[in-house]
């Protein structure tokens, strides 16, 4: 897969110390977000930014219970995250080394 944008805006998920917390977090289960809160000492305002961005990223998927969101890592998401580092990773069948000076 060629389209860079995308591939950059999943990885941006994991460029950032917080939303890391964020995902490790939630290796344990759904969590909402004042519980988020409790285990990753940032603002709400922050967290709320870091949310949209995982989200985004596909790599966590929320859901709404009345007044509350729930987070969790998403398989389908972390699936695809991992098979795009797999393909950028891969060296081709004719890899070679250039050597121009």
């Amino acid at each position: 897969m060629d389209d860079f944008k995308y591939i950059a805006d999943i990885f941006k998920a994991f460029c950032d110390e917080s939303r890391l917390k964020i995902i490790k977090a939630l290796q344990s289960g759904e969590k909402c977000a004042c519980t988020l809160l409790e285990e990753v000492p940032i603002a709400q305002s922050t967290l709320s930014h870091h949310m949209k961005i995982l989200v985004e990223s596909t790599i966590v998927k929320s859901r709404k219970e009345g007044k509350w969101t729930y987070y969790s890592l998403s398989d389908k998401g972390s699936a695809e995250a991992i098979e795009l580092l797999r393909n950028i990773l891969k060296k081709s069948e004719d890899y070679k080394t250039y050597a121009k000076c």
